[in-house]
């Protein structure tokens, strides 16, 4: 199978990639809710949470998937005061069927309150 090293413009010399394909698996590291200045959006968890899967879905989307591809999802959370609204936000991008997803509360080394990575097949592969 083939390696691919999927990459946006955003890791700033950081030992990572932005995702990974393997065959017909995207693996999509640690995302936070960077705008399109560099900095977390304002709003709390809701708002941080749609940009984060906006993030998401760009990599997906170099990476030949999508949203509806997604497997399986690890949610990082700053504050456990924050799962319900997370969750309500999260309930929208996912309506049906979302996928297997675990969720932990962990303290991060940026100031996001909250971190995503997922796992997505490739549509049509």
């Amino acid at each position: 199978m083939k390696r691919e090293t999927i990459t946006l413009d955003n890791v700033e010399g950081l030992p990572l990639s932005d995702a990974v394909r393997f065959g017909d698996l995207v693996f999509v590291s640690g995302m936070v809710a960077f705008g399109d200045d560099g900095a977390i959006v304002k709003g709390g968890i809701a708002a941080e949470t749609r940009q984060t899967f906006r993030n998401i879905e760009r990599v997906l989307a170099k990476a030949g998937s999508s949203l509806a591809d997604v497997l399986k999802v690890t949610i990082i959370l700053t504050d456990a005061a924050d799962f319900d609204a997370f969750n309500a936000a999260y309930r929208a991008l996912f309506p049906k069927s979302p996928p297997a997803r675990i969720s932990m509360v962990a303290g991060l080394t940026i100031d996001a309150r909250l971190e995503v990575d997922v796992i997505a097949g490739v549509s049509g592969a």
